[in-house]
């Protein structure tokens, strides 16, 4: 039996109960990992809610999209990694509040040893997120300029930061002037405090009313038609989360600018193995090289109520990671 957190039911943080679980071992194409630090993502929280349903397994089941841990035990016919190896996942399956979850081995990428497993965790499923954003969505290069809001958030930290490397001008959007100080130092070169001004008059002001290359939106709702409107004609606008509902699109919202509109899936452009591996070291290659800068909070594994609660009411910065209790 190992400790899991489990949601026997969708609704707040304090449906997810710690229950011990039967783990069983790894099948044809699987391996063991015992975990050493677990991410949490938005996405978790939305799960929890029941908000996707559709990409959600059923009740009850273990959250998690992220971890990295130590190989235990390996399955028939997995040759990509042996028990000993410092490894990660992010993505499917939903499984990671746990001591221990099984994995398709296929899912599974090695940690460099100079990568603390611990910050591993906190950036693999984050990390790779960026990559898709600023290196396959939309090619972040020398004189773009990009607007990213929860600049300071466990994604918008590492995007920032590489959008800023790339040579792009990074406009950043934070909640409060201690969220502004960490996104100056993550990259962003204009940082705008929504609640205390209008961050599509600054972002018109920065840019001299010709507006940003491509606007990055996990808010959703409530700066959807604002972020739209600092997109200049046939810039790109990138919505990849609901935080503060479902945005409302009419046809006319993005035919006017002819702007190109896409809500990016990053588990499917790392579906294939080579370009989860191409992702997963042009990740690790950055922060070994100091490009990315990992800032992440630390909460037993017990303590998973609280930390989505914190999650939720905006009171951490940079990712959160789960330390199991044993």
């Amino acid at each position: 039996m190992v400790k899991a957190i489990r949601l026997h039911e969708h609704g707040g943080p304090e449906m997810m109960k710690l229950d011990d679980v039967e783990l069983g071992e790894p099948k044809t194409g699987e391996i063991k990992m015992k975990n050493i630090a677990i991410g949490i993502n938005y996405l978790d929280v939305y799960m929890r809610k029941g908000l996707l349903i559709g990409y959600s397994p059923p009740l009850p089941y273990t959250p998690g999209m992220e971890a990295a841990g130590v190989v235990i035990a390996i399955g028939p016919e997995v040759s990509s990694c042996k028990v000993g190896d410092i490894v990660a996942y992010a993505g499917f399956p939903v499984c990671a509040y746990a001591e221990e979850q099984i994995l398709p081995a296929e899912r599974v990428v090695r940690v460099p040893p100079s990568v603390d497993p611990i910050v591993a965790a906190a950036a693999i499923f984050k990390g790779l997120t960026a990559q898709v954003l600023v290196r396959r969505v939309f090619k972040v290069g020398p004189g773009h300029t990009i607007l990213y809001h929860a600049a300071a958030g466990g994604v918008g930290s590492l995007a920032c930061q590489w959008a800023n490397a790339l040579g792009a001008t990074v406009i950043g959007t934070v909640s409060t002037k201690e969220k502004a100080v960490q996104a100056k130092e993550d990259g962003c070169h204009h940082v705008i405090i929504y609640k205390e001004e209008n961050f599509v008059d600054r972002v018109m002001e920065i840019t001299s009313g010709k507006g940003v290359d491509v606007a990055y939106d996990s808010i959703g709702k409530e700066t959807f038609q604002g972020s739209l409107a600092c997109v200049k004609a046939c810039g790109y606008m990138v919505a990849f989360g609901m935080a503060s509902g479902e945005p409302e699109l009419t046809y006319r919202d993005l035919t006017y600018k002819s702007v190109v509109f896409t809500i990016p899936q990053f588990m499917l452009y790392t579906e294939a193995r080579s370009d989860l591996l191409v992702a997963s070291e042009e990740v690790f290659s950055n922060i070994e090289k100091g490009v990315l800068r990992v800032r992440f909070n630390q909460y037993p594994l017990s303590q998973a109520v609280q930390a989505h609660s914190d999650l939720e009411n905006r009171k951490t910065t940079g990712s959160i990671v789960l330390i199991p209790d044993n």
